[in-house]
């Protein structure tokens, strides 16, 4: 596009000279003259136009070119306030949660079979870190599931149960394998990012600016979680501190003991999801040191049970998901919207740790084809300007 442009430059150039040195008793010449000055005056102010954008001109430092790499943080800061203050604002977060139904929507997901057996697949691939754990593991479950028998507290339980596995040396490895798969997942699917900026953007914004904004954040994201692999990363840290900060309310706070009630009360009253689980995982542990091949089968034909009975119960009862979904919009409410500030900071620093040259680059591939033909109309429309003016000054004197 930009050699199709740069020929019609040399065309303009060509009837200009071909309008100059024709004979002067030729009466279209001069017509042919104007016509191919204008439109050399036009390709040539849009190609200074475009190239600004991203680069100096002819490498000369003119005032106010190379506009996006020398503005680059500023963009960055931008950036980040329009995702936080557009994106994160609490009343909109919590409108498009509950519009979502988030409950309705992990039911039906459920409820389709290959769904369940894609996520268990998925789940089985974590059982053998999870059984290394050995013994103690199908211990811990049998004496969780002993406990809801005995009407015991649910919150304190699990408490407990998340304090031991967060405190195991595996742990970390499972947030690995966490980590791994959702970049596995970013990285393919890159329409997601699309459509998301593109629902929550102006219908005005030009649709270049929304691919370079979804590639630039799905770049990020990809980035970072690469960086969260090393246990000594700060977003580590935070999921650290975040988990002892759920432990404790589990353990302490009388509203999560009142909802684990209400929880364990559903559950019980649907044995067929407990007793898949218990028995599910106390074969897996009993058979791991003799047979450990079949450590995943056995995982994942006890996720796929477990699944399918969270399906029967969510889609059996309507109050268990209107909860579900004031817990989640509640979840939603008290972590992302208090660190709504800190993720724009984040975005913003993400954009200005990219090299600027690479950015003006990258954004030229992205729209550089739409910026070609702005040269090309400014040939051609330069051109019949050129002429208009031209023949209306014949005409008036």
């Amino acid at each position: 596009m930009r050699a199709l442009a740069g020929a019609l430059l040399v065309l303009m150039c060509a009837i200009y000279l071909a309008g100059r040195l024709a004979p002067a008793a030729w009466i279209p010449g001069p017509y042919l003259a104007a016509f191919g000055e204008a439109g050399m005056v036009g390709a040539i102010a849009d190609w200074f136009a475009v190239t600004a954008l991203f680069r100096h001109p002819l490498g000369l430092p003119i005032p106010h070119t190379a506009i996006i790499p020398r503005n680059k943080d500023r963009i960055a800061a931008a950036l980040g306030r329009f995702i936080s203050q557009n994106f994160l604002e609490p009343r909109l977060l919590d409108r498009r949660v509950q519009d979502a139904e988030p409950a309705r929507r992990i039911t039906e997901w459920l409820s389709d079979e290959k769904t369940r057996d894609i996520l268990a697949h998925r789940l089985a691939d974590l059982a053998p870190e999870v059984m290394k754990a050995g013994p103690a593991l199908a211990d811990l479950v049998a004496e969780g599931v002993r406990r809801l028998a005995r009407a015991g507290p649910l919150a304190p339980t699990a408490a407990r149960v998340l304090d031991y596995l967060w405190r195991e040396t595996w742990a970390p490895t499972l947030v690995d394998r966490a980590i791994l798969a959702l970049g596995e997942f970013a990285e393919g699917r890159p329409e997601l990012f699309q459509a998301a900026v593109e629902a929550r953007t102006w219908s005005w914004l030009p649709k270049w600016v929304d691919r370079a904004m979804a590639e630039r954040l799905r770049a990020g994201l990809l980035a970072t979680l690469q960086e969260m692999r090393s246990p000594e990363h700060p977003l580590r840290a935070a999921l650290d501190a975040q988990i002892e900060s759920l432990i404790s309310r589990l353990a302490t706070d009388p509203d999560y003991l009142a909802k684990g009630e209400a929880l364990k009360a559903r559950l019980l009253d649907d044995q067929g999801l407990v007793r898949s689980i218990a028995e599910g995982c106390a074969e897996a542990a009993h058979r791991w040191a003799s047979d450990p091949e079949s450590v995943r089968e056995l995982a994942e034909e006890a996720a796929r049970r477990g699944l399918a009975a969270t399906a029967r119960w969510l889609g059996a009862d309507l109050a268990v998901r209107e909860r579900l979904d004031r817990w989640i919009r509640a979840a939603v409410r008290r972590t992302v919207t208090p660190g709504r500030e800190a993720i724009g900071d984040f975005v913003a620093q993400v954009v200005r740790s990219w090299d600027a040259r690479a950015v003006a680059d990258r954004l030229e591939l992205q729209v550089g084809r739409d910026l070609q033909f702005i040269r090309i109309n400014g040939a051609v429309v330069g051109a019949l300007v050129g002429l208009t003016i031209f023949i209306v000054s014949r005409m008036l004197s």
